[in-house]
């Protein structure tokens, strides 16, 4: 199966999270990694715009978690980067991993420990050498569903 897709704009990373909207419900996880400024929080706007949610997407890099309510199902956008010293479990993620909405996790690594087992990963890598806004994105389906997900929404 086919893993990795280039984006060369913010408008198709934004596209490609609206494209994954319709196949997502309650209680999904997708983790974003990737170097600072490569897409993380744009790809979410777009999720966020599949999802219906009409609020403006911001990163949640100060608050940690951003909840978003106005959509097909809850949007909890999560960016744990000031967590690299600890402290995930202070937040009672596994409640927002059991709860009622998609949960969007930046910097995973940083509550790796805290994860379920099944969640789809898309790390983010710039290539600056090729343009400003070219990106590739690796998808890594943790999880049958996860799996066909891909599938179905990136093709072999």
């Amino acid at each position: 199966m086919k893993n990795t897709m280039t984006v060369n704009s913010a408008d198709q990373t934004m596209q490609l999270g609206e494209k994954l909207a319709p196949f997502l419900q309650p209680r999904d996880l997708i983790l974003l990694d990737g170097d600072l400024g490569a897409g993380k929080t744009t790809f979410t706007k777009g999720l966020a715009k599949g999802l219906g949610i009409s609020r403006p997407i911001k990163s949640p890099t100060f608050t940690i978690i951003r909840e978003y309510q106005d959509g097909r199902i809850p949007l909890y956008h999560m960016d744990v980067y000031r967590l690299e010293e600890g402290g995930g479990e202070d937040l009672g993620l596994e409640e927002y991993f059991n709860g009622d909405g998609v949960n969007v996790v930046e910097w995973s690594k940083f509550v790796a420990g805290e994860l379920p087992n099944h969640y789809l990963r898309i790390i983010f890598k710039r290539d600056d050498s090729k343009g400003d806004n070219v990106r590739t994105l690796t998808f890594e389906p943790k999880g049958e569903r996860f799996v066909k997900m891909i599938h179905e929404m990136i093709g072999d």
